[in-house]
């Protein structure tokens, strides 16, 4: 079991809390609308509760569930709030025409949260390449990026915990790629695939 705070109340904040509760995870919602947070909390049930915005999350693995441009401010506005905690960038930094990224820069968003956050958290990227409602009623794998082997473990375990397979694609500088990734599934959506039923996910051959 592992504990999480969840920066954000939107849909992918409900989809994770409430698929976190499930896996028999603690939870913690926090918001910039405290009402929301608290109505957010109220409808997961099972325990969850409310933290203050920019208030020390009790959770050691913090979600941060928000739009991709406001992921970087949160995490300077809780600074040292955020020490010793593994910060987990869910956030995909789509162009206006979700064909390409919105930075231009071999970087990511959860690089530049590693730059804002405190030097002793560890930040993974995690979730941006499976749409929410596959998050929500499907088992899919689950990719990730960190350059701590220790937070990515404990990312990997509450992975598990969601009914979902972790796979480790490397060092955080991968995140740049994950972000693309996410690029590829829209571009799957509106095309080959034509729905967004789907995730996707790696095939063992057998030996």
């Amino acid at each position: 079991m592992s504990s999480i705070t969840i920066i954000g109340t939107g849909n992918m904040a409900r989809t994770l809390g409430a698929r976190a509760i499930v896996g028999g995870n603690t939870v913690e919602v926090m918001g910039r609308d405290q009402s929301k947070a608290a109505g957010l909390a109220k409808a997961l049930g099972d325990g969850a509760t409310t933290g203050e915005w920019g208030a020390a999350p009790a959770g050691d693995i913090v979600i941060v569930a928000l739009l991709y441009d406001g992921v970087v401010p949160a995490v300077a506005h809780y600074g040292d709030a955020l020490a010793g905690k593994v910060i987990v960038d869910i956030s995909n930094p789509f162009n206006s025409t979700f064909d390409g990224l919105a930075h231009h820069e071999e970087t990511s968003i959860a690089q530049e949260v590693a730059k804002a956050a405190p030097a002793d958290a560890s930040v993974v990227k995690a979730f941006n390449t499976v749409f929410r409602h596959v998050l929500e009623r499907g088992r899919p794998d689950v990719f990730l990026a960190g350059d701590n082997a220790q937070a990515k473990s404990r990312v990997e375990a509450f992975i598990k915990s969601l009914g979902m397979r972790p796979l480790d694609v490397g060092g955080l500088k991968m995140a740049h790629w994950l972000e693309g990734v996410g690029v590829v599934t829209v571009g799957l959506a509106n095309h080959g695939v034509g729905n967004l039923d789907f995730a996707l996910g790696i095939t063992e051959l057998p030996a």
